[in-house]
């Protein structure tokens, strides 16, 4: 266990380089290499989080769970990733990311194996949130090697390109591990997800790295001609001071509410939106998985969007950019609920506006925003901070939106018949705050 913590401990910075040709090769190389581990890695590991959203019908029909035990299964998940990214994302600022990183996804993968082995609930259920855990090793990984990677004038840019993961692997669990599980049955979708990240997590190992310092670079900001951002980028303390300085920003405590409203409506749709699509508008698995991965697509080009637009069109202001997705997320959604049609064209349609504006909030609001006004030794730290109030509100959704449908279900002639009206208004009144309330931040701009 020694060697272990050793392992996961950042190194001691190294004697600097003199060559500045062999300084910007290697600046240049491991940036791509960080930036191709946190984006399409942390995609791919995102399918290890999703993958009991494919399998509820199977295991409804299956009777081997109900709906309210597949809500209590779920928000084990949201439980422990809640507070895993909170823990974690401290322990990151600290870590070596090169071992940090592909740790998480190797133990979020076997879990993923054992739980295709499983049918007992409160098996499942610790499976579930051990699994939770691990997953809370990849987003403050992803945004703790940004900030020491990356200088803040690229930081909504390569935030936008790293927002994508979670669009890539969304798309990949409602394809092909929809797929997997058509063709041979929920246990397959936990074992194909299980099994790809094992060799990710390998990967990543390779393709990952720690602090510039480590390996004779100088930071960021010195090889990127950025010095004049450091006086406000890195107030006087180490970084235990900076990251108990999170604490004490109340825009950050907004921030994290407003972050918990948006995940409500985000994974009540990663969670209930197959569901949604099979029984309310009569679509088959691979059918409503189809529709909802145009959110890979769509999640992709809002989440680079935002980050150009707020950039460039916005001067980095957040505030501005937060209330146009949020339109776009509110316009899909109303598409998706109360307009009566159901061809696959319009609601494939639907679901691209509602990732596009979706995707770009949850950049925004899921860390970006936050990120922008502490200290980069505080990155982990208040990533974790806003994680723990947005996964704890995925994980009361789990609960709240399962009790909701299973109130509405009624059983005529042996057949289920379900009215999603309550679950529905839940999710959009979280989605309505979720617009309001970053608005009041108008005026809160970023350290440089």
């Amino acid at each position: 266990m020694t060697g272990l913590f050793a392992l996961l401990r950042s190194g001691q910075d190294q004697p600097p380089l003199a060559d500045a040709g062999e300084i910007d090769r290697l600046f240049r190389r491991h940036r791509l290499r960080i930036m191709l581990a946190i984006t399409i890695g942390y995609g791919i590991a995102y399918t290890c989080r999703l993958a009991l959203s494919v399998v509820k019908k199977p295991l409804l029909d299956a009777g081997i769970f109900t709906i309210a035990e597949l809500g209590l299964i779920g928000s084990g998940l949201f439980y422990a990733y809640a507070f895993g990214k909170l823990v974690n994302g401290f322990l990151a600022d600290h870590a070596n990311l090169k071992y940090f990183f592909p740790l998480g996804v190797l133990m979020s993968a076997l879990l993923n194996i054992a739980m295709g082995t499983n049918g007992v609930l409160w098996v499942a259920v610790a499976l579930w949130a051990l699994n939770g855990w691990f997953q809370g090793f990849g987003a403050p990984a992803g945004v703790v090697a940004m900030a020491q990677w990356f200088t803040t004038t690229e930081r909504g840019r390569a935030y936008g390109i790293w927002s994508t993961a979670h669009s890539i692997g969304e798309g990949l669990t409602f394809l092909v591990v929809a797929a997997l599980v058509s063709a041979w049955g929920w246990r397959a979708g936990f074992w194909g997800p299980g099994l790809a990240c094992v060799l990710v997590s390998i990967a990543l190992v390779w393709l990952m790295q720690d602090r510039p310092e480590t390996m004779g670079l100088p930071p960021v900001h010195q090889w990127k001609n950025r010095e004049a951002d450091v006086p406000r980028i890195e107030p006087a303390g180490n970084t235990w001071t900076a990251q108990k300085r999170v604490l004490r920003r109340p825009a950050i405590w907004i921030l994290a509410l407003s972050s918990a409203l948006t995940y409500v409506t985000r994974y009540a749709i990663n969670s209930w939106g197959v569901l949604y699509l099979q029984e309310a508008r009569g679509f088959t698995l691979v059918q409503a998985g189809g529709i909802i991965s145009i959110n890979t697509f769509s999640g992709i080009l809002g989440a680079v969007s935002y980050g150009f637009l707020s950039d460039k069109l916005f001067h980095g202001r957040r505030p501005p950019a937060n209330l146009l997705f949020s339109a776009l997320e509110l316009t899909g959604l109303a598409m998706i609920f109360f307009v009566p049609m159901s061809s696959t064209l319009f609601l494939t349609f639907a679901f691209f506006i509602y990732g596009f504006g979706l995707t770009g909030l949850v950049t925004s609001l899921g860390g970006l925003f936050a990120v922008d006004i502490v200290s980069r030794r505080a990155a982990g730290a208040v990533m974790g901070f806003v994680g723990v109030f947005s996964y704890l509100a995925a994980a009361v959704q789990e609960n709240v939106s399962g009790f909701l449908i299973e109130r509405g279900v009624r059983v005529i002639d042996g057949v289920r018949h379900y009215d999603f009206s309550g679950a529905i208004a839940f999710w959009l009144i979280c989605s309505l705050l979720s617009a309001i309330l970053p608005a009041t931040l108008w005026r809160v701009r970023a350290q440089s």
